[in-house]
């Protein structure tokens, strides 16, 4: 059973800045899409930033130019380098993939239970 576990996150001062991982296991056969998301006013989740196995990087509008993603195929894991944080940036961050277990099978999309990133001095 494919599962998604996240770290790293934890309590930062604004300006500070943090590192968040998510690991995915469970008979991967392939990934496609690993990011990360985290709740929004009026939204259920907003995109935090996204990359694609063909290379395509997203980032939402209140993080471009302060995190970056960066992932390990090897490992089935993702990361997040947060700098320059805000308080506003506090929230659960979610990890999210596109992943199939075999080759014949397509893609489902699996999430993970969220990590607290708390932006306060």
């Amino acid at each position: 059973q494919v599962q998604l576990v996240e770290s790293g996150g934890g309590l930062v001062q604004p300006g500070g800045s943090l590192r968040l991982s998510c690991t995915a296991s469970g008979g991967i056969f392939a990934t496609h899409a690993l990011g990360w998301y985290r709740p929004a006013p009026g939204k259920q989740r907003e995109l935090v930033v996204r990359s694609t196995s063909c290379g395509v990087t997203e980032y939402g509008d209140a993080v471009l130019g302060r995190f970056t993603i960066s992932r390990d195929n090897a490992k089935n894991t993702t990361y997040v380098q947060m700098n320059s944080l805000k308080p506003e940036d506090t929230a659960v961050y979610y990890c999210n993939a596109d992943i199939k277990t075999a080759r014949w099978a397509s893609f489902n999309n699996y999430w993970g239970q969220g990590t607290l990133v708390t932006v306060s001095s």
